[in-house]
């Protein structure tokens, strides 16, 4: 499998991107300093050397990470905790949330069922057209 930041195209549907510079490096940026700040604390508990530094593009602060190719692994999954930790629900109402979820169950339920009475009708088309050909 590729190595996921040997990739030349930034796209930015990840935070982190091999350094411009040194290959040695991976570099994660963050436009959130709450995100930016959790990630240096658990990196600093898992003794994860880094540099820290800040970027202005096109108007935003981005907090940049510089980490060893070796520890990549390790503040990649820190990266995820701290995303997960962060992240907020797509649908912020909760009552909403619920009304959705009973929905899409109740219609999940309906096409069950359908599904197996349509099931039936053939079942019996079949057993009766079996009947009418030894006829």
């Amino acid at each position: 499998m590729e190595n996921p930041i040997d990739s030349s195209i930034d796209l930015g549907f990840v935070n982190y991107v091999q350094h411009p510079e040194n290959k040695n490096y991976v570099v994660f940026r963050f436009a959130d300093a709450e995100r930016a700040e959790s990630f240096e604390i658990e990196l600093k508990e898992h003794n994860i050397w880094f540099e820290k530094g800040e970027e202005d593009k096109r108007g935003k602060m981005y907090t940049l990470y510089g980490l060893k190719n070796k520890d990549f692994k390790a503040a990649e999954k820190i990266n995820y905790r701290v995303e997960g930790k962060h992240k907020k629900p797509i649908i912020a109402f909760a009552p909403l949330r619920w009304i959705i979820l009973g929905l899409s169950l109740i219609a999940m339920t309906l096409t069950l069922v359908g599904y197996c009475k349509a099931q039936n009708k053939l079942v019996e088309a079949t057993n009766a057209a079996e009947q009418s050909i030894v006829k």
